[in-house]
């Protein structure tokens, strides 16, 4: 059974880009690259034939998977998003009750997650553990180094 992942609109975007730059461009590279390792001659012996075959295989794989992730891709209109509960897309603003520190996540899809601009996986165990909770709760992570506790304080739809 597929896994349904929520999209903004930028990032279903970047989803189906990336798809089609592997059909219409990378496809065809493979396709010649395997055209011209067999016009060397003999195919038994031809590592250069071989490589690209294995590297075609490699490319329709990853085509296959990129196109169940999109036929399984919702997009998720923000607007009608619910704050009352850290949901995915929701931005929360959680502390560390260990260091005290303060620090802002948009929760997001897997393939949109990108920590350098605040934007975590709600498949990780950070994203796991806030989906759900409510301003004031506080939420308990399992990691490497054993549990860390964040309080929420803020939900919005950023």
């Amino acid at each position: 059974m597929s896994k349904v992942s929520y999209y903004s609109a930028e990032g279903l975007k970047k989803l189906r880009d990336e798809l089609n730059q592997l059909k219409d461009v990378e496809r065809p590279k493979a396709s010649q690259a395997i055209a011209e390792a067999r016009d060397k001659g003999d195919l038994s012996e031809n590592a250069e034939y071989d490589a690209a075959k294995e590297a075609q295989g490699l490319l329709e794989m990853k085509i296959a998977k990129m196109e169940e992730i999109y036929a399984n891709a919702r997009l998720i209109d923000e607007s009608q998003l619910d704050t009352s509960k850290a949901l995915v897309h929701s931005t929360v603003k959680i502390r560390n009750l260990t260091n005290k520190a303060e620090v802002k996540y948009k929760l997001v899809a897997q393939s949109e997650a990108d920590l350098k601009s605040g934007k975590i996986s709600v498949d990780s165990p950070i994203g796991k553990g806030l989906l759900g909770k409510k301003v004031g709760e506080i939420a308990e992570v399992e990691v490497p180094s054993g549990t860390m506790k964040f309080e929420i304080l803020e939900i919005t739809r950023e």
